[in-house]
């Protein structure tokens, strides 16, 4: 169990996964319908599936595949960028490309991890695209950057983030 920042509350996620770790089933709860996932709750009575992700070998190819097919990405802020290069000591190359194609990026003692988000869909679903190399977690350390992206793309125009 994994306690998540959202900029209204906390989100406990927990993980399932099989014993290859090729599928994987996280599930949220939130403690009001404040936070994004405790929203997404309440909207669906309980329980539902907010978002999909698939593995890819080489995210920057598939965002590109991806964008020429019509796909928005979310959009990130770009502050996002400079706090991740001087966080991991990324070459500011490796930084440009990330934020050209709005992928968040971590790292663990195991290996990179990398994801690209969708825009959201209907009542606020949404895709995910991620390159795992040998990075054991789930990028929680990005969900707050995520989470601030989505609900800026879902509230009205005019009204503050909650």
């Amino acid at each position: 169990m994994v306690d998540i920042i959202d900029p209204s509350g906390v989100v406990r996620s927990q993980v399932i996964q099989n014993g290859e770790g090729t599928l994987r089933i996280t599930m949220n709860g939130a403690e009001n319908r404040r936070t994004l996932a405790g929203h997404f709750i309440a909207e669906t009575f309980g329980s539902g599936i907010q978002h999909i992700a698939f593995r890819t070998e080489d995210i920057f190819a598939t965002a590109a595949a991806l964008r020429a097919n019509g796909f928005k990405a979310l959009p990130i802020s770009p502050n996002y960028y400079g706090d991740v290069e001087a966080r991991f000591g990324l070459d500011p190359e490796l930084t440009e490309r990330l934020k050209a194609e709005n992928i968040l990026y971590d790292r663990d003692e195991h290996g990179e991890y990398f994801q690209l988000y969708s825009g959201t869909y209907g009542e606020g679903f949404f895709f995910e695209i991620v390159q795992r190399s040998g990075y054991l977690g789930y990028g929680a350390a990005n969900a707050i950057f995520r989470i601030a992206a989505l609900k800026k793309q879902i509230r009205p125009e005019g009204v503050p983030i909650a």
